[in-house]
């Protein structure tokens, strides 16, 4: 079923539904197999930290009009 969006190749020419459909199906498959990683409160911390720290490190760019 071709997609309205790019030509219809990949990921990228996909709705936004579509996309999340087939995301929520890898997610179950791999909580199904007991691969899937579970973030513990300590990890979840750290990601934040880090993220957090690079927006508040990259210089601000002004609009030149």
């Amino acid at each position: 079923m071709p997609s309205s969006k790019g030509n219809g190749r990949g990921f990228a020419s996909m709705s936004p539904e579509k996309k999340r459909e087939i995301a929520s199906k890898g997610g179950k498959a791999a909580h199904a197999q007991g691969t899937a990683h579970k973030w513990t409160s300590a990890e979840a911390q750290a990601a934040g930290r880090k993220g957090g720290s690079i927006s508040r490190r990259r210089p601000r760019t002004t609009a030149k009009a």
